[in-house]
């Protein structure tokens, strides 16, 4: 049984949301870098990413791109590279920013009041219709008398958390993403009770048809969409009202991630004093055990490179398929067992293991080639993406050949052509660098002859 423990919340950066760092993202190069300078927060949305939000250090919000989701909330369906000025918003403090792929935006102030914009033919924008919001309105219905802390979207749908830890659920419903027990649409914000009623709630997260929240106390509740069992309830059943995630039972978790099924663990990769320091132990910390009744049957050790990194089991059989597999064949989920890692570095493993528990992952685009190839030997698409994006965003001149070599060894095709074209792009630079010299004989030859179709030897 998990004991009460004193939750500490930080500001993950959830996808698509971006803090301080802008410039990994190309729309952002339109920015000067006065304007870079001057934000705090900024989304980042549109099928390519060419449409933004962001918030400066002085509480005014501009908005820019392609504008090909009619989304960015200007009152018309206009592009601009030049950022318009979101009047209505300036000043506001905005403190909680969300998109959902639908598309639409939904964010809140420091003031707990919530706006909305953008397609609306789901009621996803909670003002109880389904005409297009093409600049921001309020959220008034339900939400006037609560102070919002925090917002999520869904694809068609939105969620609000109150300050009181009360959770509001609005728009499409057809897989019961809103947890009113039906699959009506719901116009306006509702209040989701049933089992979270006497709960208080400290976080909230949405997929694209479900929606998950976290008690205070470390507890996971999951409804909607379940046809691939990303609740983790044990089934692959839609779930009408909320449901707690019993294979959690015993796991402190401190906030949601987006797509649900992605909590944040408060036990992942801390030293443990029962393995040698030589040994350079990554492990579950002796003071976080004893909020467990009984650890050791709940992790798994991992030994890579002659380190150690426990995991908790419920976050592989909830994350990836890959274990899943494996604990339904032939794991003795009783057993003390170390798993050997001997096909994977030791930085790419562990960094594969927090992604599990973060949805996130922070690695050089070298190393995250290798995270590529275990992404793709466990069959994990999202996780190939989000590699992908590191190591296109990460490629610069010195280590352009040294990318595009990987990306040939992987047989990661759309890759390898982004790292060619970047090559042929900068040829000069490049073939002045170490890693130019230091490629195989078979791939520069391969190279200079596909260059050479290319025409980037003409006079």
């Amino acid at each position: 049984m998990l004991k009460k423990c004193q939750l500490t919340y930080r500001n993950y950066m959830k996808p698509n949301i971006v803090m301080v760092d802008v410039g990994k993202w190309p729309i952002f190069t339109l920015l000067s870098p006065q304007e870079i300078a001057s934000i705090r927060k900024a989304c980042v949305f549109g099928t390519s990413a060419n449409e933004a939000i962001y918030i400066t250090h002085n509480d005014e919000v501009f908005v820019f791109g392609l504008n090909c989701s009619n989304c960015l909330g200007t009152g018309d369906n206009q592009s601009t590279i030049v950022p318009k000025k979101l009047e209505a918003l300036c000043g506001k403090k905005i403190n909680n920013l969300s998109y959902g792929s639908g598309p639409h935006v939904i964010l809140s102030t420091e003031d707990g009041e919530v706006y909305a914009w953008g397609h609306n033919g789901y009621s996803q924008l909670g003002n109880g219709t389904t005409n297009q919001g093409i600049t921001p309105i309020q959220v008034c219905t339900n939400l006037l008398i609560k102070r919002v802390i925090e917002v999520a979207c869904g694809s068609h749908h939105s969620m609000a958390l109150s300050s009181d830890g009360d959770v509001y659920a609005w728009g499409y419903n057809n897989c019961g993403q809103v947890g009113s027990g039906s699959t009506a649409n719901q116009p306006t914000p509702r209040k989701v009770s049933n089992c979270l009623q006497t709960k208080m709630v400290v976080s909230i997260a949405c997929g694209q048809t479900s929606s998950m929240a976290v008690i205070d106390n470390g507890e996971v509740y999951g409804w909607g969409y379940n046809g691939n069992g990303q609740l983790g309830l044990g089934n692959n059943g839609n779930q009408l009202t909320p449901c707690r995630v019993a294979a959690l039972h015993g796991v402190c978790v401190l906030q949601g991630g987006r797509d649900c099924g992605l909590p944040l663990f408060s036990h992942f990769c801390c030293q443990d004093p029962r393995w040698p320091e030589h040994e350079d132990s990554l492990t579950v910390a002796e003071s976080l055990k004893k909020e467990f009744d009984s650890p050791e049957t709940s992790d798994l050790k991992f030994r890579v490179d002659g380190k150690y990194i426990h995991v908790h089991k419920a976050v592989l059989k909830i994350r990836c398929e890959h274990f899943r597999t494996m604990f339904q064949s032939y794991w003795n989920e009783d057993m003390k067992e170390v798993i050997e890692i001997d096909q994977f570095s030791y930085p790419v493993y562990r960094a594969f293991l927090e992604y599990l528990y973060t949805d996130s992952v922070d690695l050089p685009p070298e190393d995250a080639i290798g995270l590529l190839d275990l992404a793709t030997s466990y069959c994990e698409n999202r996780l190939k993406k989000l590699c992908q994006h590191i190591i296109k965003r990460g490629i610069t001149v010195e280590n352009a050949f040294s990318l595009l070599s990987a990306a040939v060894r992987y047989d990661a095709e759309d890759l390898e052509e982004f790292c060619f074209k970047f090559c042929v792009n900068h040829l000069t630079e490049v073939t002045q660098t170490a890693a130019f010299w230091q490629m195989d004989g078979p791939l520069l030859k391969e190279f200079i002859a596909k260059a050479s179709k290319c025409g980037a030897f003409k006079n």
